[in-house]
């Protein structure tokens, strides 16, 4: 895999991602990163979250929300696969996809629009998103990973936002 995508005509930097661990102890804790992320989140970002179930990952929306200046509640839109929020200084759309089952479901679902959103996308679910390779599509996308270590504590490995 080529360190650089410049010989396909791509002149964007290369530079690796820089990977960041926090160790939350509390819901709080795990809402507040997310605020910081949402501060510092730009117009075409996606957010894409992975974990079990219960691990945290709404929490971190509800914070991104709370960064972006969301003043409505926020809630799980699994369901309606996306619930779009307005009101802040970038729309969010926050995508849950834990009742589809492949990736060709959630592609022809539509949901590829969020991948380059107007706004910010944060993704639930986002690994049902990977490709064969077990990758996402690089450029705007933020990677996260969170992890259950306790009752109220939580690992959470993410692309450094720059946050």
């Amino acid at each position: 895999m080529p360190v650089s995508n410049f010989e396909n005509g791509d002149r964007r930097d290369a530079c690796p991602t820089v990977m960041a661990t926090f160790i939350s102890h509390s819901p709080a804790e795990t809402e507040s990163l997310g605020e910081a992320w949402g501060r510092a989140a730009q117009h075409g970002w996606v957010i894409a979250l992975s974990g079990e179930l219960g691990a945290g990952k709404t929490q971190l929306v509800k914070g991104v929300a709370r960064g972006l200046g969301v003043m409505t509640r926020v809630h799980s839109p699994a369901f309606t696969l996306v619930n779009e929020y307005r009101g802040g200084r970038l729309r969010l759309f926050h995508l849950d996809l834990y009742r589809l089952e492949t990736r060709e479901q959630i592609l022809s679902a539509g949901l590829e629009e969020f991948l380059q959103p107007d706004g910010v996308a944060v993704i639930e679910w986002a690994e049902k998103l990977e490709d064969g390779n077990g990758t996402l599509a690089d450029g705007k996308i933020k990677k996260v990973k969170v992890e259950i270590i306790g009752e109220t504590e939580r690992k959470i490995i993410y692309d450094d936002f720059g946050a």
